[in-house]
């Protein structure tokens, strides 16, 4: 309850995030470089990218200055290919931690899911078909301490 007694909604996660591109078939060429995904859908000025229980909306239009700041942490099971693909393409990482710029200047940084405190229900990564996700004993740590270890 708040100071003055009324409930307040509990923010639970976050179900999609909304990067804006100059053209969507290159946006989808470029991502799918990079990340294996499902193309949930596309429209005239939308795409999305399917994330098992999440998803990440392309909108056409790019109305925001690049930032450096500004980002969104794309999970993932394993980087090195990440990386790999990255260099393939020719687009420059901004730090040892895998941080990059899309065509179009989103920064998006690529996290290991084996070691931050975010784990999906073991039914998510099956349906995704993503088998043996773990987490470091840090993360199991720190997932602990709140009270939210993954269960085996």
């Amino acid at each position: 309850m708040s100071a003055k007694g009324k409930k307040k909604a509990r923010a639970l996660g976050i179900n999609h995030v909304v990067p804006e591109v100059g053209d969507l078939d290159t946006a989808l060429k470029f991502y799918s470089a990079i990340f294996d995904f499902t193309l949930r859908g596309k429209g005239d000025h939308n795409a999305f990218i399917d994330l098992g229980d999440q998803f990440i909306q392309l909108s056409l239009g790019k109305t925001q200055e690049t930032g450096d700041k500004r980002h969104f942490g794309f999970v993932v099971d394993d980087r090195e290919p990440v990386r790999r693909a990255l260099k393939e393409l020719g687009a420059k990482t901004l730090d040892r931690r895998l941080n990059f710029r899309d065509p179009w200047g989103n920064r998006i940084e690529v996290v290991p899911y084996d070691d931050i405190q975010f784990a999906k229900a073991p039914h998510v990564p099956k349906g995704m078909g993503v088998h043996a996700l773990k987490k470091t004993p840090n993360a199991i740590d720190e997932l602990k301490k709140k009270g939210m270890a993954p269960e085996g």
